[in-house]
């Protein structure tokens, strides 16, 4: 017996919305629409759900993604212009990483591409 992770799903007053971004900034699609929740199938083959709740939460997210990209500062102006929201840059020896926010307020990493070493930071 296994138990086998599919997607990340991301608490939001409008499901179809925040699905239709996140759908765009990774290339994904939607896969399945029950209004209530929408599932993204990205070409990672990582899923992302968006589930309608009633109420924001108030506080930072306590679960969040981390996307790697090739050119973490390209991508990040990128997602910055398609409606992020810059929340932090961090630097540590050999890593450096760039937090955003989606249009409501989710917070994603973007990371350097892990196998390749002339992205992580010097």
């Amino acid at each position: 017996m296994s138990l086998d992770p599919v997607h990340v799903t991301i608490d939001t007053q409008d499901p179809r919305r925040l699905a239709a971004w996140w759908a765009e900034q990774t290339g994904g699609r939607v896969a399945l629409d029950l209004g209530g929740f929408v599932l993204v199938s990205t070409p990672a083959g990582m899923g992302l759900g968006f589930q309608l709740v009633a109420e924001p939460t108030p506080d930072k997210n306590r679960l969040h993604l981390d996307c790697a990209a090739s050119d973490v500062a390209a991508e990040t102006e990128r997602l910055i212009a398609a409606g992020a929201s810059l929340v932090a840059r961090h630097d540590t020896p050999g890593f450096s990483w760039t937090v955003l926010s989606d249009p409501d307020g989710n917070q994603f990493c973007v990371i350097p591409t892990l196998d390749d070493p002339s992205t992580a930071a010097s």
